[in-house]
Parts: structure tokens; C-alpha cells; sequence
């Protein structure tokens, strides 16, 4: 049986749509990066803050950050499915992309994801 794919959707059934393993993980990782704390009601803690500061000006010193910002928020929600091993915060011009390198702890399988902000240019 899978897992409920994100965004929430019905399927060519009529059914609730369903996606493996490895997207199901995928999802949860963008949840947590372009989830703003407060947002969600019941888990006002919940998200990473990074769409928060997209337009401060760029420097090594914000990279720095946002990427240990991104890298902590990741290990807190998500700790028990992976082991996050880089994480990589790229803002050019209108788009803003995260890659982030993980293992998957159940199999041990490493992954490479990458991520555009919602409203960015894909």
C-alpha cells in the first residue's frame, strides 16, 4: 500500500492518489523547507523558515545560515526517515533552488533531490 501523495489529490479513480515510498519522502522534505513556522494551526513550530529570507541580500555568511537553518529543520522533523548528509541553497536571479543529499534510513539508499521555492521558475 503507498503513501498519500502531496499535494493532496484524487486519482484517474476517483480515489485518494497514492504514491510510493521514495516520492512520499521526497514530499515530506519539501513540506518542511517551504513550510513557514506558524502556518500550520496545530504545529506552529513546523517548517524551516527559508522562504522567509529569500530577499535578504546574499552572502556567505546568509548561505551559511540558511543552509544550517534548512539542514536543522530537515533533522527535527524528518531525523527518523533520513540522515541528511549536504544540503545546498542556490538563489539565482528569479529562482531559488534547495538540493539536499540524504540517506534513506530504512534501506540505506542515498538520494539527490533538488527543490524549487513555490512561484519559482522550474
Amino acid at each position: 500500500m503507498g503513501q498519500v501523495d502531496f499535494p493532496y489529490h484524487v486519482d484517474g479513480r476517483g480515489r485518494t492518489a497514492e504514491t510510493g515510498d521514495a516520492d512520499h519522502i521526497r514530499d515530506l522534505i519539501e513540506q518542511v523547507l517551504f513550510t513557514a513556522p506558524g502556518e500550520r494551526v496545530m504545529r506552529p513550530d513546523f517548517g524551516s523558515g527559508l522562504l522567509a529570507i529569500v530577499f535578504e541580500p546574499n552572502s556567505t555568511v546568509l548561505a551559511a545560515t540558511t543552509q544550517m537553518l534548512v539542514q536543522g529543520a530537515l533533522q527535527q522533523y524528518l531525523g527518523s526517515l533520513i540522515a541528511v548528509e549536504a544540503v545546498e541553497v542556490e538563489a539565482i536571479d528569479s529562482t531559488f533552488r534547495v538540493n539536499v543529499r540524504y540517506v534513506v534510513r530504512r534501506d540505506g539508499t542515498v538520494r539527490l533531490d533538488s527543490f524549487a521555492a513555490p512561484g519559482s521558475p522550474t
